[in-house]
């Protein structure tokens, strides 16, 4: 059993060949970060309010330094009796002169040092922020009511403030795929925290009611063969469901984990089962269609390739604690699709396999607003400025795209990838506008392409 994570951002700096990047950071004699405050970025960092080094880790590349956080957060923005939480933070320094990114997870922290790809480019700072309820990031009270985009956009407006006492600099926020969204939220509420963002891989799903769009895409992309070896495979998963669901509560009793939340391993095959063509055709091009099991396949290799493109594990209740929060978000303002089902007639058993109420225990309510989507779509078409959306051709879940205006913003697709894209998998002409808007934003000098 494969145990699922989301897919990082193409973060080291081989994700950026064919990129030049800027030049090392300034040092001291000893090799550490120069802080020109005069002190030590330690020392700096203590004297902020609110704020609490947790540690300093190594490992980080040489001419920086890697601090995992906590800040003290209100639990509502709004309403201040509503007491606070500590949100997980984790920061790579180099130097208070040069460019802060704000990286922005949409999940829980990664506490391993690897930058970005705009503070690769950049040669930057690099500012991570856990997403509220996720990780550590948790108010004891676990009011899912302030899960809400734009308390989440608080979080990050609180954030820049602090920080920006240290870093005076530039400031460019980035994400991929929900972290890419947060981004984009953020800049929505608090327009002038930053001087740009880059957003990956964001999906726009502006009505939640029509997903003709993504229906639209699985039936275009790829080959003809491809998509009918993904609709065989799919049919004859639920063909030998009795196998493979034999086979999923095996692996849960060995695993010491269940399916309360979801219901059983039955539906959860099920739900996977409807997944796998948006999970194939974002995580792999169609030069993986030869691994994709045939009908004369047996039940272990069935199992084992649903199970490396879904991640059957994310379905049982150990790991899906840790994502309730985001089928809550999906449920309530962020939206979700629908899959195509008319060539598994006859198969299916649980009509809303799908929603993300499955994923959500009943004792946490759920209401879905319809506003809050069609809000952020027409703020970035209206008014959104420096703003550069990287998607790549082949992702399913940017077939409904954000659409920028015309205030410095672009929206550039990189040529048969998937949802793990980058500025470095651009055409060579649009890598060279996507890094002279960078450069335009922090007023710095320019990598070459």
């Amino acid at each position: 059993m494969h145990t699922w994570t989301r897919r990082r951002l193409l973060t080291s700096a081989a994700a950026t060949a064919g990129l030049t990047v800027t030049a090392a950071a300034p040092t001291t004699a000893a090799g550490r970060p120069r802080n020109r405050l005069g002190g030590d970025i330690l020392i700096a960092l203590r004297a902020l309010p609110g704020l609490r080094v947790i540690e300093e880790r190594q490992g980080a590349e040489a001419g920086y330094r890697f601090f995992v956080l906590g800040l003290r957060q209100p639990a509502d923005h709004t309403n201040p009796a509503a007491g606070t939480f500590e949100q997980r933070l984790t920061l790579l320094h180099t130097s208070v002169d040069r460019t802060t990114v704000l990286f922005s997870t949409g999940y829980e922290a990664s506490l391993t040092p690897r930058r970005a790809e705009p503070t690769v480019l950049l040669g930057g700072n690099q500012l991570q922020v856990e997403h509220r309820f996720f990780g550590t990031s948790r108010p004891a009270n676990a009011d899912h009511s302030l899960l809400t985009i734009r308390q989440a956009a608080d979080d990050h407006h609180r954030v820049v403030r602090l920080f920006r006492r240290l870093y005076r600099g530039a400031w460019i926020s980035t994400g991929s795929s929900k972290g890419g969204m947060t981004s984009v939220y953020h800049r929505r509420f608090h327009p002038g925290d930053v001087d740009g963002t880059v957003a990956y891989s964001a999906p726009n799903n502006v009505n939640d009611r029509d997903d003709t769009a993504y229906a639209r895409f699985l039936e275009r992309v790829g080959s003809a063969g491809c998509r009918e070896a993904l609709r065989t495979v799919q049919q004859q998963a639920l063909l030998r469901r009795s196998d493979l669901v034999a086979r999923y509560e095996s692996w849960a009793t060995a695993n010491n984990t269940s399916f309360r939340v979801v219901g059983s391993a039955d539906k959860a095959l099920e739900i996977a089962v409807l997944r796998a063509p948006f999970m194939f055709w974002q995580r792999n091009t169609a030069a993986d269609l030869a691994a994709i099991p045939g009908s004369d396949c047996s039940a272990d290799e069935l199992y084992s390739w649903l199970d490396d493109i879904t991640g059957l594990a994310l379905y049982a209740d150990t790991a899906l604690q840790r994502y309730i929060p985001y089928f809550y978000q999906l449920g309530t303002q962020l939206g979700y699709v629908s899959f195509p089902t008319r060539h598994l007639s006859g198969l299916l058993r649980y009509p809303d396999a799908g929603e993300p109420r499955t994923f959500v225990p009943r004792d946490i309510p759920m209401r879905f607003d319809r506003d809050a989507m069609p809000d952020i779509d027409r703020w970035v078409h209206r008014h959104g400025s420096r703003l550069l959306f990287v998607n790549g051709t082949q992702d399913p879940s940017v077939a409904e795209p954000f659409r920028p205006g015309v205030k410095d913003s672009r929206l550039l697709w990189a040529p048969d990838a998937n949802h793990s894209t980058a500025i470095a998998e651009l055409s060579p002409a649009d890598r060279t506008e996507a890094i002279g808007m960078l450069t335009r934003w922090t007023g710095g000098t320019s990598p070459s392409a």
